[in-house]
């Protein structure tokens, strides 16, 4: 998956960011901060039976030319071709996701990170986590809280794997442990078949959105639910009923290219398959 054929003015102008591009610490924060509100994380093509791909010219066709928003696999592809074409140095990593769980539950390796190195340090950068990816870059150092333009972040060190946490409403709570070991792009193709086709994940019955809003805010779909949730952390819920509603909240608040076909699609997957307004763990 080579990152040669990545059009880095196409990138820029799809996350609306003209600051400037000399690989720093802060270029990095506004990237992620750009491409994050920009580009929402959406899994609905796994819905419509069409496994993400995972090379940079589809990535581009899909979420730059077709406006379309991507999970993990996709989203950090496509930052890191962006990172990697203004000069930055990348490892690929992985995490478990723990979100809702106990810190240190058995978790299998699912989620694609990506490691920055820098003058400053050793930072992480993801823009892929649905409804709590960072919005800034985040020092990889344990135990030390981390503003960003949403929530307070830190690291807990969890048998030798940094547990992300993030503080909400109710205290502190965990997000994902980072494998501190480099992984192989294949590692990812193998990951990512494995999410997008397996009938017990969540993403085959159900739709899932996520994007930052503005004023701290976060904005998240599950099915029919939509939740925003402020800067301190209350959350207002809305269920949507209508065709018509589905349309507006996926195309206006998510900014996502669909056709009337492909979300009345969707819409009848959820209803046959999803698991309605139970609560997931991962989208709460």
């Amino acid at each position: 998956m080579s990152d040669t054929q990545f059009d880095r003015k196409a990138w820029l102008a799809r996350i609306g960011y003209a600051g400037p591009l000399t690989p720093t610490l802060d270029t990095l924060n506004q990237l992620i901060f750009a491409h994050a509100h920009a580009i929402a994380y959406e899994t609905l093509d796994i819905m419509l039976g069409r496994p993400p791909r995972l090379d940079v010219p589809t990535l581009q066709r899909k979420m730059i030319e077709s406006r379309r928003g991507g999970y993990c696999f996709e989203q950090n592809m496509l930052f890191r071709a962006g990172l990697r074409s203004l000069g930055y140095s990348i490892t690929s990593l992985q995490g478990r996701v723990v979100r809702g769980l106990e810190i240190d539950a058995p978790r299998p390796a699912i989620h694609m990170l990506l490691k920055v190195d820098l003058p400053e340090g050793t930072y992480l950068a993801d823009v892929g986590f649905g409804n709590l990816a960072p919005t800034s870059a985040l020092m990889l150092v344990p135990e030390i809280e981390q503003e960003t333009p949403h929530e307070v972040m830190r690291f807990i060190d969890v048998g030798g794997e940094l547990t992300l946490q993030a503080r909400l409403r109710h205290g502190w709570q965990h997000i994902y442990r980072v494998i501190p070991y480099p992984r192989y792009d294949g590692e990812y193709e193998i990951t990512n078949w494995y999410t997008a086709t397996h009938p017990d994940t969540p993403y085959q019955g159900n739709i899932i959105v996520a994007k930052p809003g503005p004023n701290r805010s976060r904005i998240t779909m599950y099915n029919a639910r939509v939740t925003v949730r402020d800067a301190d952390g209350h959350a207002e819920k809305r269920r949507l009923a209508t065709e018509n509603e589905f349309r507006d909240v996926l195309r206006g608040e998510f900014g996502l290219n669909l056709s009337d076909q492909e979300i009345d699609a969707c819409v009848a997957v959820m209803k046959a398959k999803g698991t309605g307004d139970a609560p997931h763990p991962f989208f709460a």
